[in-house]
Parts: structure tokens; C-alpha cells; sequence
């Protein structure tokens, strides 16, 4: 029997930029919308369009320049939040997809929405109704639904359905459910909404209790058609269903899960890779599919066994995720072309412009360094692509320090415009470079988390500093910053935190 495919609904640029600190500009959704255009998958969750005039922005830009995928952008069940979703999703035309949703859980009801089921149900009708009168193309979610009465969410998907939902969405919201009773769930509604073979029933978990991959699969087992995940599963909380560890789940398991998906898998890797540059979140380790050690040996027995035969602790193939067998080595008599090929073979497509600033960096790092790993050129790469804006800019430090002397550090930077310079000192030498930097901003930030580590082995190895910030109540903002000399990625990184705290949209939107 031919696999059932199973559509991919990606919403890291939705729900996955809903995590704390990882905001994106227009600039940097647009170059992950394009990354998921070469995953192939079946539709991107561009935003939230009404929730600022950036977001707005953002949809408008993806929903004008992706082709390939269906662009959805989700909105309250209001007809001022669908009409602003539509205005930007009407340059993907047919492809574009209104993603409406109201809350339909009794705590919800009671406490969030202040609404009687009989109300609820009303506004998602005429919520789809309205969506319906700009497209055929209608997603509609039961915010909350694993916690909604059985009774009432089958009677409010039939509605809907009914008034013109070609998608109904059963999100497990706050990550409550387990496998088998989202599986009875989906299989209620399977057997008691007449028209429920009208629309595709798409699911989206939160991994709160780590189990939203699980979920999912046990979701499509019972006859669910639509998964809504993220790449590293980013989301809110505890994140989302990871868009790689479900899909190659299903790959791998096809001897007992007759489903497919049209992801092209070996895009995977790179997707990670460029999310963990745009938003500055680090993949764990041991994170499965993506993880530094998802493909890493060192027991002597696991060894032995892999020379043998792969076959023998490794269930799929390193190149199957977007992985190379064998690296190209960079040094300081590589060429631009070289670069360039590799650049590309790593998932990352630069302008001209780009390209050049991101080469003169690694000719740079290549006479620092006897080779230049694929995870130096990341750093590169994200570095010279920033697309933010930037009030502060780095100049140039000078810091003396020692086991005898107390670190002092000279910092001087370019503050819209104006160079500017100051001395601090400090409890070692990071401590001096960031009070400098701060006394210089004028700014009253808070340093959350701090966090160093060498991207590639050796002494000559570039580093890496991420940084997390905030300032009053403003919502934490993350920092990242490479360089061989670990105080300048220090202050590259605090920097980057600045700017992007100075120029963040407050955001308090609504979540599924």
C-alpha cells in the first residue's frame, strides 16, 4: 500500500520566534523562509501579522518572495486581525493560507476569553466565514483543544468545517497529552464529526512534558494529515515538535509507519545550522538528528562495530540529514571558489557583497588558523550576515591583565555616529570589557546568562560568546559574537545583544 504523505506545517517563524530572545527581522525570516523552501515543506507559518507592523512586514515579504510552499499567517478569530492577515498573505495568492483560532478549553473560556461555549462557538464560525470571503484556503485551530470537553470540540470542528475549514488544527496547546489519549482524541473526532473527511486535521504540540513528537506520531497513526513543528523545535516554553526528529522518525520507521513526507531531508542539517545563527540559541549536544553527537562514536565497542559495519549503531546515515562523510579543508591558500562551494555545500546562499565581506574574514581567520572547519565558516557566515540594525558598533579594546594586576580594559566604540571612548576596570578581563561597553551605551542592562565555548579543537580555535540581556521589563534578547580572541567575542556578542535590545518590538502577542 502507498504511504499516506503527510504535510509538513512549519512554524518556526511563528511559534518558533515566540521563544525568549529569539525575535528575528524581516531580513533574517527571510533568509529561513527560503532555507525551508529548499526543505520543501508543504507550508511556512510566516507570522502574526497583526501583532506589529514588523511582523506584518515579515508575512507581506515571505508571502511575496516564496514559492513553493502555501505561506500562512495566524490571527484571533476577529475580523480586524483576518482582514490584516489577508492584506499581507495576498501576494502568495492562491497559496496564501488564513490560520484563525480560538481558545475552546473550559479554563480558557472561563478565564482567558470570558465567554460562554455558546459565544465561542459563534466567533469561530463567523471567524472562517470572514477568512472564507478572501480565500478557499482556511486553517482553523481549537486553541487548547486537548483540554476542551470531547463533546464541545467536535461540535465546534463540525461547525466550522461546515462554514468553509479546509484545515482544522487540534493543538495540545501547554504539552499535556500523551500518546494514546491524543491518539483517542483524534480518533473521537475520526468517528463522530460527520464532515470531518471535508478538511485535513492537522496537530501541534508543545513539548512541556518532552513528549510532542511522540504526540504527533501517534496523531497521524489515529488520521491526522498535518503536523506543525519547528526546526530544532523552538517554540514557546518548552518549544514545539522538532520538524527533524518527526520526519526522520517517519523515514526511518517506515517498516511499521506506512507515512511519508515530502522534506527533503538532506536540507535539514543546514536549516538547523542557520537557525542556531539567526537567533543565536545553541542545538544541544546530544540533540537528535542535528546534534553535535547525534553521529559521534567514542565507545571502544560502538568503534569497533562501525568499522565492521555502520549499520551496526548508526539507523541512518549521516548524509541522509544533510551531513557530509568527509569535509573539505579551507586554509589560508584556499580560493574564493573554494569558499564559495562550500559555503553553499553548508546550506548558506550570500550575496556578492556578502560573500566578499564573509571571504575577507576567512582569509583573515585562515592566516590565524593551520585549517578553517565547516563550524568556523558558520560563525563567518553569521557574522557578516547580521541584518540588524546597529546604534553601536565595536571599534577597537585594549586590555591588560595578570595574576598581580587588576584587568583593566579601554574600550572604544561608534555610538550613532560618534566615537566614543572609556576605560573600566574589572574582575578579570571580560568583566572590564562589558562594564566599559555598558558605560558607554548609557545603558542599565542586565546580564542573564553568559555563555563561551570553542566552535572547533585547539589553541588557534575560534570562539564563540552568547549572550542573554535585558533591561526593565523588556523580554530578554540574545547576543552572539565569534572571534580567536575570546574578550573581542565577548564584546562582539554583548554588542549584538545592545543593538537588538534597543531595536526590538515589544510583543505581546497570543500563542496556539
Amino acid at each position: 500500500m502507498e504511504p499516506k504523505t503527510i504535510k509538513i506545517f512549519d512554524t518556526t517563524l511563528r511559534d518558533g520566534e515566540q521563544s525568549p530572545g529569539a525575535s528575528m527581522n524581516i531580513e533574517e525570516k527571510l533568509r529561513l523562509a527560503k532555507q525551508l523552501q529548499k526543505l520543501n515543506v508543504d507550508v511556512i507559518e510566516a507570522g502574526f501579522p497583526i501583532a506589529s507592523e514588523g511582523d506584518f512586514e515579515a508575512v507581506k515579504k515571505v508571502a511575496q518572495t516564496i514559492k513553493g510552499p502555501e505561506i500562512a499567517g495566524l490571527c484571533r478569530a476577529g475580523f480586524k486581525d483576518i482582514d490584516r492577515a489577508w492584506e499581507a498573505l495576498k501576494y502568495a495568492e492562491d497559496k496564501g493560507r488564513i490560520h484563525t483560532f480560538i481558545a475552546t478549553s473550559d479554563i480558557h473560556m472561563k478565564y482567558k476569553l470570558q465567554m460562554t461555549p455558546a459565544q465561542v462557538l459563534e466567533a469561530a464560525v463567523k471567524g472562517v466565514k470572514r477568512a472564507r470571503s478572501y480565500t478557499g484556503n482556511v486553517e482553523f485551530s481549537c486553541e487548547d483543544a486537548v483540554r476542551t470537553d470531547l463533546k464541545f470540540l467536535a461540535e465546534v470542528v463540525g461547525a466550522v468545517i461546515d462554514a468553509g475549514a479546509t484545515v482544522v488544527n487540534i493543538p495540545d496547546t501547554v504539552g499535556y497529552t500523551i500518546p494514546f489519549e491524543y491518539f483517542n482524541i483524534i480518533k473521537y473526532l475520526k468517528d463522530n464529526v460527520k464532515n470531518i473527511e471535508d478538511a485535513v486535521i492537522s496537530v501541534h504540540c508543545h513539548n512541556d512534558l518532552g513528549l510532542s513528537v511522540a504526540n504527533s506520531i501517534a496523531a497521524v497513526q489515529a488520521g491526522a494529515g498535518q503536523v506543525e513543528c519547528t526546526i530544532n523545535g523552538i517554540g514557546e516554553r518548552a518549544g514545539n515538535c522538532s520538524l527533524e526528529e518527526f520526519v526522520m522518525a517517519i523515514r526511518t520507521r517506515g517498516d511499521i509507519l506506512p507515512f511519508k513526507t515530502n522534506v527533503v531531508t538532506e536540507q535539514l542539517t543546514p536549516a538547523s545550522r542557520l537557525l542556531t545563527q539567526v537567533t543565536g540559541i545553541a542545538v544541544q549536544q546530544n540533540k537528535a538528528i542535528v546534534g553535535a553527537n547525534a553521529f559521534a562514536h567514542e565507545a571502544g565497542i560502538h568503534q569497533h562495530g562501525m568499522l565492521m559495519d555502520k549499520s551496526t549503531y548508526e539507523i541512518m546515515t549521516p548524509e541522509s540529514v544533510g551531513l557530509k562523510a568527509s569535509a573539505l579543508v579551507l586554509g589560508k591558500h584556499s580560493g574564493r571558489h573554494a569558499f564559495k562551494k562550500r559555503l553553499e555545500e553548508l546550506g548558506h546562499e550570500l550575496d556578492e557583497d556578502a560573500l566578499n565581506k564573509a571571504f575577507t574574514r576567512f582569509k583573515a581567520l585562515a592566516d590565524l588558523k593551520k585549517e578553517v572547519y565547516d563550524e568556523d565558516l558558520d560563525a563567518i557566515v553569521a557574522d557578516q550576515t547580521k541584518k540588524i540594525d546597529e546604534k553601536y558598533k565595536l571599534a577597537h579594546i585594549t586590555v591588560t591583565c595578570g595574576s598581580f594586576a587588576v584587568a583593566t580594559a579601554t574600550v572604544q566604540m561608534e555610538i550613532d555616529g560618534m566615537q566614543v571612548r572609556t576605560a573600566e576596570l574589572g574582575d578579570g578581563p571580560v568583566d572590564a570589557t562589558l562594564k566599559a561597553i555598558r558605560k558607554l551605551a548609557k545603558r542599565d542592562a542586565q546580564l542573564l546568562q553568559y555563555n563561551v565555548g570553542s566552535i572547533t579543537g585547539g589553541t588557534d580555535a575560534l570562539g564563540e560568546v552568547t549572550v542573554r540581556i535585558t533591561e526593565g521589563e523588556r523580554t530578554p534578547v540574545i547576543g552572539r559574537g565569534s572571534s580567536t580572541d575570546i574578550i573581542e567575542a565577548s564584546a562582539k556578542a554583548y554588542i549584538d545583544a545592545l543593538n537588538r535590545l534597543y531595536f526590538a518590538t515589544d510583543r505581546d502577542v497570543e500563542s496556539l
